[in-house]
C-alpha cells in the first residue's frame, strides 16, 4: 500500500498494527468473521497469489476429515515461489488448475480445490487411512451429489488408481 517499513514498524511498537509475517499486517482491533484456524488459512492462501488451499486445509474446510488443522496446506505451481510463512505448509504441485475453484471464507475470497481434487490429491500425498475416509465422507455427504465421473477424470489425470477403493465402498 506504499507505507514505508519505519512507519510500519512504528505502529508495531506503539500497538496500533499487528504483524502476523513478514509483509503481513493487521490491526490490533481487528476481529475476524471466521474460526481462528480458518482465518489463519485465509489470510495464508491470500498472501500467496498463486496458491490454492489444498490436503487437509481443504478436507477441514469441506469437513471431508477429522484431522486437527494445524498449519495451512496450500499448493503452489512448481515454478512459483513462496516466501515461508509460520503454521503454513507449501506444497508444489505441476497441476494447480485443475479443480480450482473461488470461495469466501469470512471477508476473504480464496482459491480451494473442488472436493473431488482433494479427494484424489489424498491419495496422492496423505496416508492411506486419511485418504479413505475422505472418500467415504466424500460418498455419503447429504448436501453434496458425489460426482463419480469427475472423480474419476480427476484420478485418470492426476494417475491415482482410485477405482478399487470406489468399488469396494459403492458395492
Amino acid at each position: 500500500m506504499g507505507v514505508p517499513r519505519h512507519v510500519l514498524a512504528y505502529y508495531v511498537k506503539i500497538g496500533v498494527l499487528e504483524r502476523l509475517y513478514p509483509g503481513a499486517y493487521r490491526s490490533v482491533d481487528y476481529e475476524p468473521r471466521v474460526d481462528f484456524p480458518l482465518e489463519h488459512v485465509a489470510w495464508a492462501a491470500t498472501s500467496i497469489p498463486e496458491g490454492v488451499i489444498c490436503l487437509i486445509s481443504a478436507l477441514c474446510i469441506y469437513d471431508l476429515t477429522d484431522q486437527v488443522m494445524r498449519e495451512a496446506w496450500i499448493a503452489i505451481p512448481n515454478r512459483a515461489y513462496a516466501s515461508k510463512r509460520p503454521d503454513t505448509r507449501i506444497i508444489r504441485m505441476r497441476n494447480v488448475d485443475l479443480g480450482k475453484t473461488e470461495m469466501v471464507l469470512g471477508e476473504h475470497h480464496i482459491k480451494i480445490f473442488d472436493k473431488e481434487r482433494c479427494v484424489v490429491d489424498a491419495f496422492r500425498y496423505l496416508s492411506q487411512e486419511i485418504a479413505i475416509k475422505a472418500l467415504q465422507r466424500y460418498l455419503r455427504d447429504k448436501n453434496h451429489k458425489p460426482d463419480l465421473k469427475k472423480l474419476q477424470e480427476y484420478a485418470k489425470i492426476l494417475r491415482v488408481k482410485l477405482t478399487p477403493y470406489i468399488l469396494a465402498y459403492t458395492t
